[in-house]
C-alpha cells in the first residue's frame, strides 16, 4: 500500500491507496504547530491507515519552500517550529518506506493537471489565491524543473506604490489580492464581504494583471485557478478575470483557457498520488 499526505497551515490530510489509481480512506485533522507533536499525530494516523499492512512508498506536500534535497521546509510564517526539521526522514522512519516531499501548492497543481481541470493540457499554470498567493508550472504531467520553486504571488505589480501603499509593503500581487491582504485592508474576513461589493471587481483586475504576466512568462496551454478567494463564496469572479486578461493581452498573445480548479480540498492528495505513480514508473524503467 501507499500513503499520501497534504500538510497545510491549518489542516492536514492523510490518505491511502492500494493501487495508485484511487484515493481510499482520508483522515483530516488540525495541523499541530509543534513539530514533535505533529510527528506523534502523523504516526498514529498513518498506523491506523496501514492497519498492519506494509507501506511501499509515501508522498505528500507541505506549505513553504523546501531545501534543495526536498527533505524539510527552510522558512515558514505559520509552521515556524517545523523549519529545517527532518520531516521526510521522520516520516520514512515511521512508515519504513521512502518519502517524497514537495511544496503543497506544486502538488495541488500536479493534481489538477493529473485528475482535475488541467487534464488533457501539456503546460498547466496553476495559481491559488487564499490567505496567500502561490502557484506552479506543470509540464507534460510533471512539476516543472525549478531551482527553488515558484512564487507568482511575489511578482511586483505596484512598482511606484500608488495602490493601497499603506497596506502594501512591496506592491506584490499577494499583497493586493490575498485573503490576508483583504482582511488587513478592510478589517474583516473576505467571506463576510458581499459579492456585490466593488472590491471583488477590483481584485479581479489585479489578478488579471498577474495572470497576464503568467501567460507571457510561462506560455501555458491552460491557467487553473484555485483557493478560497477564487472558488469560494463570495469570490473573485472567473468571468470578470477572463474578460480583463483578454483586454490586457490585446494582440500580444492569444488568451489560453482560464478555468476553476475542480479537486477542492483533495488536490494535494491527487498530486501526491500522481507523484507516486511517476516514481514507481521511473523505478520500473531503471
Amino acid at each position: 500500500m501507499y500513503l499520501l499526505f497534504d500538510i497545510g497551515g491549518t489542516k492536514t490530510r492523510i490518505a491511502s491507496t492500494s493501487d495508485l489509481q484511487t484515493i481510499e480512506r482520508v483522515i483530516k485533522f488540525e495541523t499541530p504547530l509543534l513539530f514533535e507533536e505533529a510527528m506523534l499525530r502523523m504516526e498514529a494516523e498513518m498506523t491506523s491507515l496501514c492497519n498492519g499492512r506494509a507501506v511501499t512508498a509515501v508522498a505528500g506536500g507541505i506549505r513553504g519552500p523546501l531545501d534543495h534535497e526536498k527533505t524539510a521546509i527552510v522558512s515558514e510564517t505559520i509552521l515556524v517550529d517545523w523549519v529545517r526539521k527532518p520531516l521526510a526522514q521522520r516520516l520514512s522512519d515511521i512508515c519504513h518506506a521512502p518519502v517524497y516531499l514537495e511544496n503543497d501548492t506544486a502538488l495541488v497543481g500536479l493534481g489538477e493537471a493529473y485528475a482535475g481541470a488541467g487534464q488533457g493540457y501539456s503546460i498547466v499554470a496553476y495559481h491559488t489565491v487564499s490567505t496567500g498567493v502561490g502557484g506552479a508550472r506543470i509540464v507534460d504531467g510533471k512539476i516543472d524543473v525549478a531551482r527553488s520553486g515558484f512564487e507568482p504571488g511575489k511578482q511586483v505589480l505596484d512598482i511606484d506604490h500608488t495602490i493601497h501603499a499603506e497596506f502594501s509593503q512591496n506592491g506584490t500581487l499577494e499583497e493586493l489580492i490575498s485573503g490576508d491582504a483583504v482582511e488587513k485592508r478592510f478589517g474583516q474576513k473576505p467571506y463576510t464581504i458581499p459579492q456585490n461589493d466593488p472590491i471583488w471587481n477590483e481584485l479581479a483586475l489585479y489578478l488579471a494583471h498577474g495572470i497576464k504576466n503568467t501567460i507571457l512568462y510561462w506560455s501555458p496551454d491552460v491557467v487553473v485557478l484555485g483557493g478560497s478567494m477564487v472558488i469560494g463564496d463570495p469570490r473573485i469572479m472567473l468571468e470578470s478575470v477572463i474578460q480583463k486578461v483578454k483586454e490586457l493581452l490585446g494582440d500580444l498573445e492569444p488568451c489560453p483557457p482560464i478555468v476553476d480548479a475542480t479537486l477542492k480540498d483533495e488536490g494535494g492528495l491527487h498530486g501526491a498520488l500522481a507523484l507516486l505513480r511517476q516514481k514507481e514508473m521511473t523505478q520500473k524503467n531503471d
